[in-house]
């Protein structure tokens, strides 16, 4: 499973994930491009999910469009400790996850 963390996701959550393929967006280079950009160049890349706490982006991409999905982390703030919690959830879906839809994984 490749997974893509969006610029508001902490780098720290990526050691929380350290069985999965993850990268962040300064990572592959993909910094700055905006939610319809950034997700046509994930999919291009090969990624499988893109792991964001922008609980928006549902409203303002038509994900059917991609070939990944969008994992939003529903908490406040990008702080790891918030992060933190909700990753076991995160976990136990990741085999559900289908691409061309999108999750939100609240507390």
């Amino acid at each position: 499973m490749k997974i893509l963390l969006d610029e508001c996701v902490t780098k720290k959550a990526k050691k929380l994930l350290l069985e999965f393929d993850v990268f962040t967006v300064y990572e592959v280079g993909f910094s700055g491009l905006k939610n319809g950009k950034l997700l046509a160049e994930a999919e291009n890349s090969g990624f499988d999910i893109l792991l964001t706490i922008d609980k928006n982006i549902d409203y303002q991409q038509n994900i059917g469009n991609f070939k990944l999905a969008i994992v939003v982390l529903d908490v406040v703030r990008s702080s790891i400790k918030y992060i933190e919690e909700l990753i076991p959830k995160f976990k136990n879906q990741i085999n559900t996850i289908e691409k061309g839809k999108s999750y939100r994984i609240e507390k």
